[in-house]
């Protein structure tokens, strides 16, 4: 091992020198901005006040989504705050000379039919026409592959080289979820049906383990699962989300839904609508009581309202908004996403076509989606993958520590040395890797969460201020979010 250690030395520096650079950097960093907010840093004053009846403080899917019935509804007189100088929130986009491409959310499941303002919006932008779905916007196949074994499969769930074992649990584990399904009490959004309380109390891990399930190829596919919706483990997610990912969506519907920017399609849509209501570049730095109504202090100038929604995160609330409880029990993932430019297609491992979205068994990453995917042209050398990486094997303080501390350049080679293994030449074809450090991506559905005190007192909110953010569904999907929002919208009306 000595002797091979020094021999190859040279020759794996002289490969790397040979390799064409990689350019890139961190994008959209808000750190800075955010642990100001949160140590209480000081900001201008404001120089005028505006009198306005609602104000929406947060432009992610929830405030949008409060934006959108708010205006369909006939009521104008509101203002939406954004602190980022776009909204849309886990769902922005960025866009480059090959293609558009997501930072966060990138597709969306096809809507059950007991998801009616999923529909209803879906029906507005033409994904849904005359009861029938655009195929347009499906995704086009193949739609999901899976690398293991040296080799690719279509499909996520393992099947090459299954034990008996595994056949046997992932088909019991199927006729579970089949099971729940069938009673209608599994909905999406959960709030339209019931939250078993034992399920959510008990730590998925540990009820697989009571029941039996210890197939290794079964246990890491719903891990996998639960790191890809949620960013936790199966250890540290409530057994009832554990069963929600799969027992709460009809599976008769060919789908999902997406596009080159992700969700970011969804974004252009509900950002048209609200155009003239909203007010980037406007962090709200204090919410404060003003008799019967509030004061809201932002970067954009300060506004006198009656209501506010505040769709932002919880567990800023406290910080921010005079008299808000904590956010007990809530616990939140980060998140890493990389945005791969790619000059040529790397060569295969295998014989395989390029799916949409394609994931390395074993690995911490939750493999990438090709941008390019839904474009029409025959060939088509360039693409953009975007890669993702929930640190869900880490505390999230242990995360943010990492994201706070790592270099640029150590997470290139993060994201080379994990493409490498279906791709070894991949290097050779990436002539960009731009990065995305997101601190408070996504709440995690911990055990306990959703029966805690903590969400019960933000569910109820302040007189005149109304929680909205998907976070109060222990869920960070895009149908949980829009649910939220309309929900403080409908209070406001009301």
């Amino acid at each position: 091992m000595r002797r091979r250690e020094i021999l190859g030395a040279p020759l794996l520096q002289l490969s790397r020198k040979a390799r064409p650079p990689i350019a890139g950097g961190y994008v959209m960093d808000g750190f800075a901005l955010g642990h100001r907010l949160r140590d209480g840093g000081r900001f201008e004053p404001a120089r005028q006040t505006t009198k306005v009846e609602t104000v929406i403080a947060g432009g992610g899917m929830a405030g949008l989504s409060a934006a959108w019935w708010l205006l369909k509804k006939g009521y104008g007189d509101f203002v939406l705050l954004e602190m980022e100088p776009e909204a849309g929130g886990n769902s922005r986009f960025g866009q480059n000379e090959v293609s558009a491409y997501p930072w966060g959310a990138h597709y969306v499941p096809v809507p059950n039919r007991k998801s009616p303002l999923v529909r209803e919006l879906f029906e507005e932008v033409g994904l849904i026409e005359n009861g029938e779905l655009n195929e347009r916007h499906l995704c086009h196949s193949p739609q999901e592959r899976l690398f293991l074994h040296g080799r690719w499969q279509y499909g996520l769930e393992p099947e090459v080289g299954l034990s008996r074992q595994g056949r046997e649990q992932f088909a019991r584990f199927e006729e579970m979820v089949a099971g729940r399904h069938a009673t209608g009490k599994w909905t999406i959004p959960h709030a339209l049906g019931e939250v078993d309380g034992k399920l959510e109390g008990q730590g998925f891990g540990a009820w697989l383990k009571e029941n039996g399930f210890d197939a290794p190829e079964l246990l890491w596919y719903l891990d996998y699962s639960t790191r890809d919706d949620y960013g936790s483990s199966i250890t540290d997610t409530s057994a009832w989300a554990g069963l929600h990912y799969f027992a709460a969506r009809d599976h008769d519907e060919k789908g999902p839904f997406c596009w080159p920017e992700g969700n970011g399609w969804l974004v252009r849509r509900l950002r048209e609508r609200a155009a003239a209501k909203i007010r980037t570049g406007a962090v709200v730095y204090r919410v404060e009581r003003r008799g019967a109504g509030w004061r809201v202090r932002s970067a954009a100038g300060d506004y006198e309202a009656k209501r506010v929604i505040w769709a932002a995160p919880s567990f800023l609330a406290s910080r921010l908004v005079e008299g808000a409880p904590p956010a007990l029990g809530f616990s939140y993932s980060p998140w890493v996403t990389a945005n791969v430019t790619l000059e040529r297609m790397p060569k295969m491992a295998a014989s395989a076509e390029l799916a949409w979205d394609n994931v390395i068994y074993g690995s911490p990453s939750l493999g990438y989606v090709v941008a390019t995917h839904q474009s029409l042209r025959t060939h088509q050398e360039k693409s953009v993958w975007t890669w993702y990486y929930a640190m869900a094997e880490k505390t999230p303080a242990e995360a943010r520590k990492l994201l706070l501390s790592a270099s640029w350049e150590y997470w290139r080679d993060r994201v080379i040395e994990d493409l490498s293994r279906p791709h070894p030449d991949i290097a050779e074809c990436v002539s960009r890797i731009d990065v995305f450090r997101n601190g408070h991506a996504m709440v995690r559905p911990t055990p306990g969460l959703l029966g805690g005190e903590g969400r019960r007192t933000l569910l109820r909110g302040l007189p005149g201020l109304y929680f909205a953010n998907s976070d109060l569904s222990g869920i960070s999907i895009f149908e949980e979010a829009q649910y939220r929002g309309v929900e403080a919208a409908r209070r406001v009306l009301s």
